[in-house]
């Protein structure tokens, strides 16, 4: 099984490699879970996989806000960022 940073098991497999990938996944879930027709015994996976979706999209977004909060303005004008690593997201 997959494991985040903390090594903590992922429910439901490996993360999505995006935000995008990952928020459609949280979308659909909530989707799916709000319709009722989920077995309760489903219940507690999917909400374990919502929370690990969930982190993973504020994590990607949080990174993206620190490069943007790094912009700053060189003495001659030009915007400088600090190259993101998205390994660190």
């Amino acid at each position: 099984m997959t494991t985040t940073k903390s090594n903590k098991a992922v429910p439901g497999g490996k993360l999505p490699a995006t935000y995008e990938a990952a928020l459609s996944e949280l979308e659909s879930l909530v989707q799916k879970m709000e319709s009722g027709q989920v077995p309760l015994d489903e219940l507690l996976a999917g909400y374990q996989r919502g929370a690990a979706l969930l982190a993973l999209c504020k994590e990607k977004l949080s990174a993206v806000e620190e490069q943007i909060k790094l912009l700053e303005t060189s003495p001659q004008g030009v915007l400088m960022t600090k190259p993101w690593d998205e390994g660190e997201a």
